[in-house]
């Protein structure tokens, strides 16, 4: 064989496989809602309390397994004013908070939709992985906006931290409009490593326990007195409720592309 050949050979299985690459390269975005279960929502996973949207860049090892970087956001929030529990309403507390989700998830596709010109449009999938959330719950009080977190508000000896690990979960579908785009709707529940989503987790502190914005913290720590004048949170009682964790969910529809270099759309 010629160099002349064998180089025009070389270019040629470099070139192929390129576009079976790019063939398995997907980027999308979605949007929705976002919940959240926690001391101030225990019973109810679907009540949705804010927007959610996300993106993500994703590798299609094979016509059922993929690989993605997802990026999503969420806001969610609790006011035990409007809770139908009584004793909620006497607790009185709130906050909101924006989540920022960066994740690594790996999705499985029942069928196999990229099969060019193929009968299946549609699959249901499944997916799981792991990520990292920021979280900083906030909450208005006379008038202003504190970061709970700074106030310590069940005593801590130091905030805790405004991040932690998270491990998503969920299920959706896909319907394939034509062999590069493709819509999808997903729901997706996530068990973050904390109980401070809401900065709520445990008990009434004692109030000597804050050497500094003693009379701040505890405004924000007990705040059911601020209607009836009478106060509750007396220390050591039950503030927050007895799970370990706080969680929350994402729903949303959403658009993908997947780059198609070639007719032969296989793996």
């Amino acid at each position: 064989m010629s160099y002349k050949k064998a180089f025009l050979t070389l270019v040629g299985l470099l070139s192929f496989g390129m576009a079976s690459f790019a063939q398995r390269f997907e980027v999308g975005a979605h949007a929705g809602g976002s919940s959240y279960m926690g001391d101030l929502n225990q019973y109810n996973p679907i009540k949705i309390s804010g927007i959610e949207a996300g993106a993500f860049v994703k590798l299609n090892f094979n016509p059922h397994l993929a690989l993605g970087l997802h990026y999503n956001y969420g806001k969610v929030q609790g006011n035990d004013a409007s809770s139908n529990n009584e004793q909620f309403r006497q607790r009185n507390l709130s906050f909101f908070t924006p989540l920022n989700e960066f994740s690594l998830l790996l999705d499985f596709n029942f069928f196999d939709m990229f099969a060019y010109n193929g009968r299946r449009r549609f699959t249901p999938f499944l997916f799981g992985g792991v990520g990292t959330v920021l979280f900083e719950p906030k909450a208005q009080y006379e008038g202003e906006t504190y970061k709970l977190r700074l106030y310590n508000t069940e005593g801590q000896p130091k905030s805790y931290k405004s991040y932690a690990l998270t491990f998503p979960i969920g299920a959706g579908t896909k319907y394939k409009l034509n062999d590069s785009w493709t819509l999808f709707t997903q729901v997706g529940f996530r068990i973050p490593l904390t109980d401070y989503i809401d900065d709520v987790s445990g008990l009434y502190p004692d109030p000597t326990v804050w050497t500094r914005n003693q009379g701040l913290s505890r405004a924000l720590s007990d705040r059911s007195g601020e209607k009836t004048g009478i106060y509750i949170g007396d220390p050591g009682t039950q503030r927050g409720d007895f799970r370990k964790r706080d969680s929350y969910m994402f729903v949303g529809i959403g658009i993908s592309y997947t780059f198609v270099s070639q007719k032969c759309f296989t793996f």
